[in-house]
Order: C-alpha cells, then structure tokens, then sequence
C-alpha cells in the first residue's frame, strides 16, 4: 500500500472495507526513513508534561506526509492524554500548520475548543528551542477494600450502586433513568442523592464513596460528561461541576471520595478481577470507550478517549459527526461501526430504526448464523487486530478486556477470532505481549459500581 510516498505493507485488510490504511503500518513505515529530530509536549492540568520524541524527514518531496504524521500524532496525544498546551520543537513549518490547524475555525477547531472548556484554559500552540521534561503523576486509586463504603455508577440508561463491606458486596442496586433527557440538573441531583441513600441503609456507617461516570473529571470536578448532554453551560457551571462530590457531602459530610471515568473504572474491575495490572479496557457500544490502569495498578488521569484516536488513514473515511474528523475509533469500535459496514455486506437497514435496533437486527442476523453479518464481524475484528498494535505503541499495556454490546453473543466470538488470526500474522512480535479477556462472571461480580467502591483510601 502507499499514502503520501510512503509504502508499507499490509497483509490482511477488513473484507467489507478494502479501503481501510492501518494508521499503525503508516507510522512504521514512515518512521523508518524519518531523521530529522522533532519533538512536541501536550501540558496538561497541574503541570503535567506528555512529551513524545520523533522524527520527519524535513524534504519538500515528503512534506504533506510530515505534516499528516504529525498531525494525527498531536491528535493522539490529545485524546489520549489530555491537554491545553502544545510544544513543537525542531521545524518551524510544522509549528505553524499545528498552530494555525488549532486555531478557531481552523482544522482541529473542535479539538481545541473542546480540550479548553475542559482545562479552563485557552488552547495554545507554542515554539520552543527546548522541550520541556515529561511529568506525569498517576493516582493509586482502587483495590482499597477495608470499611463500609459506596460505589455508583452513572450511566446514561441505569444507574448502579454498590454497598461494600470489607470487599464484600452487601447491597446492589440497578435503576432505570435518563440523565441525557434531562436540562435541569436538579433531576441527576436527585437520582445521585437517592441512590447513595439506597446503599447507606444497608450499612452501619460510609466511610468512603467512589463514584464511577460517564465524562471527563479533573480533581473530581465534571469538565465533560454526556451525562448532562442538555443541561445549558452556566447550570453546568453552577451545578453540575461538583455534582457528584456535593451530593456526597450533603449526604454524609466530608467522607473521602473519588470520581473516576467510567471507561477508567472497567479497566480498574477488569484488573481486579483477572488480579492483573497494566489493562487497557475497550468498550465498544454507543461508542468506543476506553480506560487504562498502569503496570503498578494506578488510574492515569489520562483522558483516554479512544472514540477520537485516530486508527485510520484512508482519507475517504466515514467522518465522525461530532467532532468532523475522518478514521477515528468511534467509527470502527461501536454501533457505528456495525451499521457502518452492513450495507456492503448487503444487509439492509431499515430507515426509522435507531443504531442500537439496527444494531439489534445484525445482532439478531447473527445468531441466525446468517453469513452477511459474519463479515461484518470479522471486519471489525481486523480493524480491532491494527488498531490493537497502535494502541500497543501508545500504552505498553499486556491486557485488553474487551466488552460493551458490539462484543456479545456470536459476533463478538467472529469478532474476537478475527483480530487473533489477524494479530498473529501482521504482528508477530506482539504474540504473547498481547492478551485478550472478555468479562467472566468474576468480573460481573466485581461489577462496575463495586469496583468504584474501592477507589477512595479512608484515611486514619
């Protein structure tokens, strides 16, 4: 294959979308004849320093493949780690197309839009002779199980609770609600505070609360959160910023507490489950959610939102509504992806239906052993095998717990099977630093709200 004169090549390619450019296969290739030093540094809230050291190769001949390199790098970065503050050492013009690409109305103008509203703090691209020095400070959140404590879970359909002894689960809760239809944060309030009171009645005293959601948090404070998706910005602001930590105060006063990412909290359940560590946990559903604990069992604070990583490089790709980029995760590892491929594999869908009916109807064609949707399963399972290997390069991790609606039933089997045949092939070298675990009922047990239980460390 060959993008922007550079070669690579690629041996398995999803059936149902020949189209797709493994952005990983690009990388490598390109990087192989790169020499020109360049470095770029994301700063993020507290200080806190991503940098990453690369290469260009500087010649006119190359430039438009330099500028895409760097360009989907920075991207990454950003969606992985989080930031406000770009750095970009070692060539002039590429500081110039990210800054003017980060600019409003630019490019990326939804990306920098997007990480300023989450760090209070205008997005800059700066140029710098010296790069800063990488600074990270991960949090040892979770696997505290001493005490009476609480975990909610906050999704955008159900809300869970956990009441939690020792380690052990005296009290589970599941609730029907709508937090998405809602524009009066009174009504989250409300299904928060009852929640937490569900759980306290089964135990002697709370001695800490974890909170696990849908968003992104700094400091416990919501920034982001689909959640509150209707609730207008200046009662975001005034209530929903501290919603979670308030109604825990209101109703037992200043316990310790923590709130966590949903995607960060699966990880977080699926290493204490299968008592491992350095996990990256995917979910593929509405979208692709993502969450990773660190080789020595510590949450990141990394913003990891692997919907918004790019994993594509084909520029005809399906452009993502939201954010108007093209090959990013949400397309390739959700419903989206499903309804994305069904029409190539001659499925019709019927108009009318949401994406999870349409979803359900694959799901169903499936089970059915109907060979249509076989492909569209094992052509995500190969997208999954490249994007794996990417995601690899990006995390170091050595466990990926796979899960969320697009992994049930026979699917996720055809799913799973293709990205192992397609690992062990393109990726030799990654055979046996990788393994794949889908939830067991150890992890069901554990559950989400259970593990967000034990996120907080009572102090004596």
């Amino acid at each position: 294959m060959e993008f922007l004169g550079i070669h690579f090549p690629v041996e398995k390619l999803p059936e149902l979308d020949p189209g797709f450019l493994p952005l990983h296969k690009f990388n490598r290739a390109f990087l192989e004849t790169a020499k020109k030093p360049l470095g770029i540094a994301v700063e993020r809230a507290g200080g806190e320093m991503a940098v990453c050291r690369t290469f260009i190769h500087g010649t006119e001949a190359l430039a438009r493949a330099d500028r895409y390199y760097i360009g989907r790098l920075v991207k990454t970065l950003l969606w992985m780690k989080g930031g406000f503050r770009v750095y970009v050492s070692g060539d002039k013009g590429i500081y110039e197309d990210l800054r003017a690409a980060y600019s409003p109305g630019g490019e990326r103008d939804f990306d920098q839009d997007f990480m300023a509203r989450v760090f209070e703090h205008p997005f800059e691209v700066l140029y710098t002779d010296r790069l800063p020095e990488n600074r990270d400070t991960p949090k040892a959140l979770g696997g505290h199980l001493e005490g009476c404590r609480i975990g909610f879970d906050a999704g955008g359909s159900d809300r869970k609770v956990s009441a939690v002894i020792d380690g052990e689960t005296v009290f589970s809760e599941e609730v029907v609600w709508s937090p998405k239809l809602h524009s009066d944060p009174a009504y989250q309030y409300e299904g928060i505070v009852s929640a937490l009171k569900a759980a306290a009645a089964h135990l002697p005293r709370v001695d800490a609360v974890g909170v696990s959601s849908a968003g992104i948090f700094i400091n416990d404070r919501t920034m982001s959160s689909s959640l509150f998706i209707r609730v207008p910005q200046d009662l975001f602001d005034a209530q929903v910023r501290d919603i979670y930590t308030r109604a825990i105060r209101d109703c037992f006063g200043p316990v310790p507490c923590c709130v966590v990412n949903d995607g960060d909290v699966t990880a977080l359940a699926g290493a204490m489950s299968l008592g491992v560590h350095n996990i990256l946990g995917i979910a593929m559903g509405t979208s692709e959610a993502g969450g990773f604990v660190d080789a020595q069992g510590r949450i990141t604070g990394w913003l990891n939102e692997l919907a918004f990583i790019p994993v594509d490089a084909n520029p005809s790709a399906m452009r993502d509504e939201w954010s108007l980029d093209i090959g990013c995760g949400v397309k390739y590892f959700s419903q989206d992806a499903v309804i994305k491929l069904a029409p190539a594999a001659g499925i019709p869908l019927e108009e009318g239906l949401s994406p999870a009916e349409k979803l359900k109807a694959v799901q169903g064609l499936m089970e059915a052993g109907d060979g249509r949707a076989a492909a569209v399963y094992r052509s995500i399972g190969v997208y999954l095998a490249h994007s794996l290997a990417l995601y690899h390069a990006l995390y170091g991790f050595e466990h990926v717990l796979l899960l969320g609606r697009v992994m049930s039933g026979k699917g996720g089997d055809a799913l799973l099977a293709a990205c192992r045949d397609t690992l062990g092939s393109e990726y030799p070298e990654l055979q046996g630093q990788i393994r794949l675990a889908l939830p067991d009922e150890r992890f069901r047990r554990v559950g989400q709200s259970a593990a967000a239980a034990s996120l907080p460390k009572i102090f004596s």
